[in-house]
């Protein structure tokens, strides 16, 4: 098992954000199923005002190019993510159109 940390914002906009997790209190189930067919074994989300922070565990046949490839592909992954760009914002050091930024481990406390 892998674990990934991801950071992304929210529009500071207070309706914005009940939508978006409106939405995440029913996702299409086209888009579990691509999570899930992904390799993606558990995948959490949290939000702090417009920050989110998502912890992805993937089993060992996940890939981010295959995935990547996968939801490219996916018409319905593709309707989600332009959906979700409504709410979305990249965070202030991200390149134009990126979405999710892989985060960088600092502390485990199983590795002290």
């Amino acid at each position: 098992m892998r674990r990934y940390c991801f950071g992304l914002d929210l529009k500071d906009n207070e309706e914005l954000i009940k939508e978006y997790e409106l939405y995440h209190k029913a996702v299409w189930p086209e888009i579990i199923e691509s999570i899930r067919d992904s390799g993606i074994t558990a995948m959490d989300i949290y939000r702090l005002h417009t920050r989110l922070f998502m912890i992805m565990e993937t089993d060992d046949s996940f890939d981010f190019e295959k995935k990547a490839a996968a939801d490219s592909s996916n018409e319905r992954v593709r309707e989600w993510e332009q959906l979700m760009w409504k709410y979305q914002q990249g965070l202030p050091w991200a390149k134009p159109g990126e979405k999710w930024m892989l985060m960088e481990k600092v502390f485990s406390l199983d590795e002290v």
